[in-house]
């Protein structure tokens, strides 16, 4: 049922108050003075060691993943002339292994009448006859209007795609009248069903988001569907949409046109107005094509997400040579603009993923992939380390700047764990951190990690479980929080949170944690919650930086175990000899 007008503005002021209070700046938010402002100087203090990024200038989403001819391709939104969005082009990076990158010529970048005002994000998809065909979202004018286009190789038989033609006959998908041509971007890899090709568009009509839905039956003319695969009001514009099948009894990925009685369907949509991602796991009715979430599921911006921080405008892909669907996803900077010219480069591709279904049908499962484990040098333990009320144990021995972390808790009882309120059922998970941080002292949490951190605590990033006691089960909240992480003025420091959906019968939480000098992504309970966060401390750099264990909570919290490993540095983008 459509909202009363009342009610619309009413669910827009609140999608716009949570926008300011992300605090994630736009990325199609043009700043005149600083897109071309050349970068003299690139400041060391906060890159990364082990996350994509290139050696300077701004980036944002990842677009077109593949594997082709034994070699990972990745393309993304890239700025050539400076450190803030602006003079957008397809840079273009490949690898053998996801992690070591070598950097190429740009792929594409605004040459044709159909793209001379931009070029915005898109996919790739793989044909049947092995050669790759790029989607991407053209600008044809200064008002703005978005048109759908298309590039393929200049030699398929050259495994690095060196060059793309960009054909005469494009665009390929034009809006319509019935569509807001000012927002109708990022295709989606296409499906191919019954012998016609499928792809996905993003856009809104008001505050409803839509994927539109077009055919084709020779990846050339293009039909726009009598019904969108899917729509829901009052999430405002749906960027970068995904949509790709997962098995319901392995873990194994599927390619993106598998179809079948054993498969659910992922839909995942990127929200301009908040910043935010969510997804939902449903049934995909290829008679009709529409697409239906499962009913248990919030279809909206407080639904299920991929990651709940620092994380936007994410593209999955099928990988043929292991059988992993693998997730990029874009985490942009949480300073000033200012702070970002001064730096010489914004924005990190986080480290990829494999995504599979949960048991239970309910969620995705996520886990950093196999091949970051290849960075992996020195190695601290601990093991049976109590941690008593107020205790934190530093681990010792790693470079707690650029690590990897797995530690698993447990806890002899659930006795202590604190009532839920009631009230709070009605809050994002944030608001529920925000209220009880790490330094408030409860029952069973908060324990967990302080990463980040400076020697005597001045500065600390911490990510912890707190767990509570509803009426009829047990809630276990995961925060990262970054309102401790610096004392640099002028950067958005918020905690960031998440349920776990998880079971306590053994009385164990695990936490995996990639801390990289401004990153630390966060996997509860084997994927089950993710989190992303973006600092910048001042005094916690580089040997400076410290790790620890910690518990505020009265119930005595056990390390059972701990792997620690310092992080060696991967070739990041160096160029490709010719």
């Amino acid at each position: 049922m459509a909202l009363p007008n009342f009610l619309s503005v009413l669910a827009l002021f609140a999608l716009l108050s949570v926008l300011i209070n992300n605090g994630v700046e736009a990325s199609h938010k043009i700043y005149h003075r600083y897109q071309s402002l050349s970068v003299d100087m690139v400041k060391q203090t906060h890159r990364t060691g082990y996350h994509f990024q290139p050696p300077k200038n701004w980036i944002n989403d990842p677009n077109g993943p593949l594997y082709y001819k034994g070699l990972y391709h990745l393309f993304y939104q890239y700025n050539p002339e400076g450190a803030v969005w602006g003079n957008i082009v397809w840079a273009h990076s490949v690898s053998k292994d996801l992690i070591n990158w070598e950097s190429l010529e740009h792929a594409i970048y605004p040459s044709k009448w159909f793209d001379n005002y931009g070029c915005w994000s898109g996919s790739a998809t793989i044909l049947p006859n092995g050669e790759p065909v790029i989607f991407y979202t053209g600008i044809v004018d200064e008002k703005n209007t978005q048109v759908q286009n298309y590039a393929v190789p200049a030699n398929s038989s050259d495994p690095y795609l060196r060059e793309w033609v960009k054909p005469d006959d494009n665009p390929i998908v034009y809006p319509d009248r019935s569509v807001n041509a000012t927002a109708f971007r990022d295709p989606t890899t296409a499906w191919l069903v019954d012998g016609y090709w499928r792809i996905l568009i993003g856009s809104r009509r008001r505050h409803r988001g839509v994927a539109y839905l077009y055919r084709s039956w020779d990846f050339k003319k293009w039909v726009k569907a009598k019904h969108p695969l899917h729509s829901v009001q009052g999430t405002g514009m749906w960027e970068c949409p995904d949509f790709f099948p997962v098995s319901m009894s392995k873990e194994d990925g599927l390619d993106t046109s598998v179809w079948g009685p054993n498969v659910r369907h992922v839909l995942k949509v990127s929200l301009d107005l908040t910043r935010y991602e969510y997804y939902t796991i449903g049934t995909y009715d290829k008679k009709k094509d529409r697409y239906y979430p499962d009913k248990t599921l919030v279809d909206g911006w407080a639904g299920l997400r991929y990651d709940y921080g620092n994380f936007y405008a994410s593209k999955t892909f099928f990988d043929p040579s292991t059988n992993r669907r693998i997730l990029w996803g874009w985490a942009n900077e949480s300073d000033a603009v200012q702070h970002d010219k001064n730096k010489g480069w914004a924005g990190i591709q986080l480290i990829p993923r494999r995504v599979w279904l949960d048991p239970s049908g309910k969620q995705l499962l996520q886990w950093p992939i196999a091949e970051l484990e290849k960075l992996r040098s020195h190695n601290v333990q601990l093991s049976s380390q109590k941690l008593y009320q107020g205790y934190h144990v530093e681990v010792k021995g790693i470079t707690a700047a650029q690590v990897d972390v797995d530690v698993t808790f447990s806890f002899p009882s659930l006795d202590k764990a604190e009532p839920f309120d009631p009230k709070w059922a009605k809050l994002d998970a944030l608001d529920v951190c925000a209220q009880k941080g790490s330094k408030a002292q409860g029952g069973l949490g908060p324990f967990g990690l302080l990463t980040l951190a400076s020697e005597k605590l001045e500065e600390f990033t911490p990510v912890f479980f707190r767990v509570f006691k509803a009426s009829d089960k047990h809630k276990v909240l995961l925060c990262s929080d970054a309102r401790s992480s610096s004392l640099g003025i002028g950067l958005y420091k918020p905690p960031f949170a998440g349920f776990v959906d998880v079971d306590l019968t053994d009385k164990k939480l695990t936490l995996r944690s990639l801390i990289d000098h401004s990153v630390v992504e966060s996997f509860g309970a084997g994927g089950r919650t993710v989190i992303t966060s973006r600092v910048y401390p001042t005094i916690a750099v580089f040997d400076k930086a410290h790790l620890f264990v910690f518990n505020n909570g009265s119930e005595t919290v056990t390390v059972e175990n701990l792997n620690a490993w310092s992080m060696k540095m991967p070739v990041m983008n160096v160029p490709m000899k010719s």
